[in-house]
């Protein structure tokens, strides 16, 4: 499996626009910078076809130390969340090839 890191992807985008590369990363750092924020007001962030950033607020619970089995006060706290749209889910599941990888309809 590969990770691509933010200089690997404004490089992608940057060859597939055909825009330099600085631009690309202005556009990139915005991009990330508005979506931070705009999570952090409250806001969700849906990107049709992509997927929605928003924040899941998890309630405070109880927990057990695993070394010493200690019971634990576990505080309530928010986490951002993505949830991958319909189109980025189906990309994920289609097979690469057709000849080996077809689906079997049943």
């Amino acid at each position: 499996m590969y990770n691509m890191n933010k200089q690997e992807l404004v490089s992608a985008i940057a060859a597939d626009t055909e825009l330099p590369k600085v631009e690309v990363e202005k556009v990139v750092n915005a991009l990330t910078a508005n979506v931070i924020k705009s999570v952090v007001a409250g806001d969700s962030v849906q990107l049709i076809g992509f997927g929605s950033f928003n924040i899941l607020e998890r309630t405070a619970r109880e927990g057990r130390n695993p070394s010493t089995g200690e019971t634990i006060k576990i505080p309530a706290k928010k986490v951002p969340r993505f949830v991958p749209g319909k189109a980025f889910k189906e990309a994920v599941n289609t097979p690469k090839c057709k000849k080996c990888c077809k689906k079997s309809k049943k």
